[in-house]
């Protein structure tokens, strides 16, 4: 043991307050000076924006503050400079103050507090103007790492009442302003209100102020040291040798232990964080076994027998002898490595096989997941709750993890390297998980929990359909933060949410209900609590924008409360077999019907569910009600043994406390990725010298390629090379549980830098049609198309402005061959909305099942419309049509699908201000270089594309 002290005079001594009393006041001069300085200098310009200024605008956000002008630049570097000094300091006396033995902590903390610093100093001496992507990364690390700092010096804070309260406090107001932070930074950048973004900025000050502040309550524990600098060679000749005395009396009187505070354990942390990875893995590979099996219908056009894979969710009803119980609790670990089968399917090429390895691990997970939750039974009473946090956890890691990675999950079976995947670190980690995560489990010393005694008789039936209505709704609604913003979006002008950054206020409000559910699970199985939910609920279905989306808040919080309440009824009935096999039935039963809404003209019995998710979420909500029934009664009912209250147990409390930890670093991530992907709205058409548009219609057949794999990407490469500012996309609805919740949309318009419209939602039960525009979309409408027999036909009629004139594009999917009424009566509702746009130009991108010059194909070319085809000697067609007026064509071309999907991509391009011309064909030697279709894909081409039918694209007079 070190010695507590060394012989030599003492020279100096001061109290450890005054380090944090320095940092604290050089920090808030850097930001003040800056403020009034600036305020005198340059108010008028610190104040403006790139929409409004002075007097909408009236006070400055810390970045104009302290950005690029002179002086005030100056004056925060200047004592930001001086903070860091008393800032190094603070983080080593917090390390000496808090440095306890076997325990790493404080070392990890003190190392967050060095990064931090030296990130501080990175945004500060790099402004945006500087290098704006360094600025960035160095700012989004340091607010990363304030989770880790915060909830670290939470953790290692010395036995001082006072100093904790306060850090709770500061803390509390930090993160709680991010979250209008959020808002009023997308009511400015977005909706560009006046106004809103000095509001912005007093949340973005407060932000400084609470981070400083927070620092600054080491004044209260530091309060209680002494620095002390001694002389130990005599060099100073003439210290006070009566101060050494008085220090070392001190040193004497003050024990480290009364200022080191127990409680943080490595291995406790690592056993959390491998728990809700494996809940992560969980809802990774289930997620991911509808999108496999909704391949083979796909391509079937019909029911093709694959189907029948979604039982494999049954599993657990296998645990009904006891003897097979007994086996498989003994071996819970062998049950989560089995299940690793999901995650292993990507190196799979052929997609049946593929599925049956996603099939067979998803088997084996809700088996696993079963007997996991039933060995924590048998355990102490925190360890279930432990189990079931990480489950509801993973929910939350598989939803972040798709919003990084633009709706999908990088450990899906149908990514890989070469799209995004990141299977073999996924797996890699799964498998560390799973053997630290399943050690207890797997212990000579665990026995499966005899039959309960005591207390009121349960009901596996009504416990088993809460089970059911909680999972359904989870992954259909919750799995993806953007799939109850797309059930909610209307179009532009932009009245509601957005994909992203809202899609971190989705996971928010997860986060925020599974607090309830576990911290007060009383008020979380209330029948009040389940009225709102149900209020929501029938928000989300019934409204659009925002009034449908603080429902969809709603019920996002309400499922995540209620999720840890029914689950752990469900674990209490003890009849595994009927429970969780009954519930896991009834999902299964959901998830069909979730899909029968849409899929009615293709499936028996199709019509009864047409059209009605109303009913679907009806149901769900009263199968959450029957477990909720049960959970209330199970609640109420005396027992023999009442059990201690686990909130009770030291233990408890700090295994809570790592999962709580966790959740804030998830939401906190979900905030940074909200803005990395934070859109930029500086979008430039290809050629905007020429007034060239191109357009493009495409089929993209839900995302999946010939071979099962996501094709994203590859449809992002096409279309940036042909060099396309406008493109219709349809059968581009992914917002169900059989497509995996994806958005395909999001990604394209991120990586090409477009305006996009989703078109009609989810909740309007069509295969789905988009827009995405390097021109701002004005104004855009949804329709849903006369469709008396067949499934519905959408429309979206949108507005751009391209080069200052108003220009109406409209994405079109017309219904089957099947029914041709219904093509009838599509046709001349789309031929009128067409003809009463008699003033602007319009371009049609559509999918009109017709033969040119023959049936409906007159009404969309006729007088009505007032159309004109893209060229009407082209006689290949049957399905996809380019149809104009008001511009003048100057190209066509078709191109070659690849193996990205069944339908090729047709393009047309067109000037924008210059009368229709004629249908004369002109050779390219005749048509501006920067007109020309790209030659990239000329001959053979490249990935498979090339031009084709014509071999060559077309040109015009």
């Amino acid at each position: 043991m070190a010695p507590i002290s060394r012989d030599g005079d003492v020279v100096a001594s001061f109290s450890g307050k005054w380090i944090s009393g320095a940092h604290t006041i050089a920090a808030y001069s850097a930001f003040v000076g800056a403020l009034i300085v600036g305020i005198a200098l340059h108010y008028e310009k610190i104040v403006q924006n790139e929409h409004w200024g002075y007097p909408e605008e009236w006070f400055p956000s810390v970045s104009a503050t302290i950005g690029d002008r002179y002086p005030e630049r100056s004056v925060f570097q200047l004592f930001i400079a001086i903070t860091s000094g008393p800032r190094f300091a603070l983080v080593a006396l917090w390390y000496v103050l808090t440095k306890r033995p076997n325990s790493s902590l404080s070392n990890f903390v003190a190392g967050v507090g060095i990064f931090r610093t030296l990130t501080c100093g990175g945004w500060t001496y790099v402004t945006s103007t500087d290098d704006h992507n360094w600025h960035d990364i160095f700012m989004i690390s340091y607010l990363v790492a304030t989770v880790p700092w915060t909830l670290g010096c939470l953790a290692l804070s010395p036995q001082n009442p006072q100093a904790i309260r306060w850090r709770k406090r500061f803390a509390t107001a930090f993160f709680g302003t991010i979250v209008p932070l959020i808002y009023f930074f997308i009511q400015h950048k977005v909706h560009k209100v006046a106004g809103a973004y000095t509001i912005y900025a007093f949340f973005e000050w407060a932000l400084v102020l609470l981070d400083v502040g927070f620092d600054a309550v080491t004044m209260l524990d530091f309060d209680g040291v002494e620095v002390v600098v001694k002389d130990i060679r005599g060099i100073t000749r003439g210290a006070d040798n009566r101060l050494a005395d008085a220090v070392l009396e001190k040193q004497k009187a003050k024990p480290a232990a009364q200022v080191i505070s127990a409680g943080f354990s490595w291995p406790v942390a690592f056993d959390a964080a491998a728990d809700v990875y494996n809940g992560f893995v969980f809802w990774s590979m289930l997620t991911s076994l509808g999108l496999c099996v909704w391949y083979f219908p796909l391509w079937h056009m019909g029911i093709s027998g694959f189907e029948a894979f979604i039982v494999c969710t049954l599993t657990p009803y296998i645990l009904g002898p006891r003897a097979i119980r007994n086996l498989f609790f003994r071996n819970v670990r062998v049950l989560h490595l089995l299940s690793l089968s999901g995650l292993l399917a990507w190196l799979l090429k052929d997609p049946t096989y593929r599925l049956f390895a996603v099939a067979f691990g998803v088997g084996m997970s809700c088996l696993a997941w079963v007997c996991t939750f039933g060995a924590a039974e048998s355990k102490p009473a925190y360890r279930l709750e432990s189990r079931i946090s990480a489950f509801c956890l993973g929910l939350i890691m598989s939803s972040i993890a798709k919003f990084a990675w633009h709706t999908n999950n990088p450990i899906w079976p149908v990514v890989n390297e070469t799209n995004g995947g990141w299977n073999k670190i996924g797996l890699l980690f799964a498998v560390l998980s799973i053997l630290r995560s399943t050690r207890d489990d797997t212990s000579d010393k665990f026995y499966p929990v005899p039959p309960r005694t005591g207390g009121k008789p349960g009901s596996p039936a009504l416990a088993g359909l809460g089970f059911a209505g909680v999972m359904f709704s989870m992954h259909s609604l919750l799995s993806d933060s953007s799939t109850m913003t797309l059930w909610v979006w209307s179009g532009y002008p932009v009245n509601g949410p957005l994909a992203s950054p809202h899609g971190a206020y989705t996971i928010i409000a997860m986060g925020v209900g599974l607090l309830f559910g576990v911290m007060v699970p009383g008020i979380a199985r209330s029948w009040t609590f389940y009225g709102i939910g149900s209020i929501g609920a029938a928000a989300l279905v019934a409204f659009d924008d925002w009034t449908g989306y603080y429902g969809a808040l709603a019920i996002a919080t309400y499922i995540m409360a209620i999720a840890p309440v029914l689950i752990r009824s469900a674990v209490h009935q003890r009849a595994y077999a009927s429970t969780f096999g009954f519930g896991f039935l009834i999902y299964n039963i959901l998830v069909l019907a979730h899909v029968w809404v849409v899929a009615y003209a293709f499936v028996p019995g199709g019509p009864l569910m047409r059209e009605h998710t109303d009913w679907v979420v009806a149901v769900t909500m009263l199968c959450i009600g029957a477990g909720v029934y049960e959970a209330t009664a199970r609640a109420a009912a005396p027992s023999k043994k009442p059990k201690k209250p686990a909130q009770t147990s030291p233990t408890a409390r700090r295994q809570r406390g790592f999962y709580i930890y966790i959740l804030g670093g998830l939401q906190l991530l979900a905030i940074a990725v909200a803005y990395l992907r934070f859109p930029t709205y500086d979008y430039t058409p290809y050629h905007p010298d020429s007034n060239v548009l191109t357009a493009g219609i495409w089929t993209v057949h839900f995302s999946l390629d010939n071979d099962m794999w996501d094709s994203s990407r590859r449809m992002a490469y096409l279309l940036k090379n042909m060099e396309l500012d406008v493109i219709g996309l349809l059968e581009s609805d992914l917002q169900r549980v059989i497509m995996g919740n994806r958005d395909t949309t999001q990604y394209l318009a991120e990586e090409l830098g477009m305006y996009v419209d989703y078109g009609p939602g989810p909740d309007k039960h069509t295969w789905g049609a988009a827009l995405l525009s390097k021109f701002p979309i004005v104004n855009s409408t949804h329709h849903l198309l006369p469709s008396p027999v067949g499934e519905l036909a959408p429309a979206i009629h949108a507005t751009l402005d391209a080069y200052g004139e108003l220009v109406d594009v409209v994405v079109f999917h017309s219904g089957q061959e099947e029914d041709p009424e219904d093509r009838r009566l599509q046709t001349e509702y789309l031929s009128n909305l067409m003809g009463s746009v008699t003033t602007r130009p319009v371009i049609l991108l559509s999918y009109l099942v017709t033969t040119p010059k023959q049936g409906n194909y007159n009404t969309y070319v006729g007088e009505v419309s007032g159309m004109r085809d893209i060229d009407h000697t082209d006689w290949d067609r049957w399905c996809e049509y380019v149809l104009y007026k008001g511009l003048k064509r100057i190209g066509y071309a078709r191109l070659s699908r690849g193996t990205i999907t069944d339908t090729e991509l047709q393009v047309g391009k067109f000037v924008v201000g210059q009368p229709e011309g004629s249908d004369e064909h002109i050779s390219e030697d005749h048509v501006p270089e920067d007109m020309r279709f790209p030659a990239l894909f000329r001959g053979e081409g490249v990935k498979g594309h090339r031009y084709h039918v014509f071999d060559e694209p077309r040109y015009y007079a």
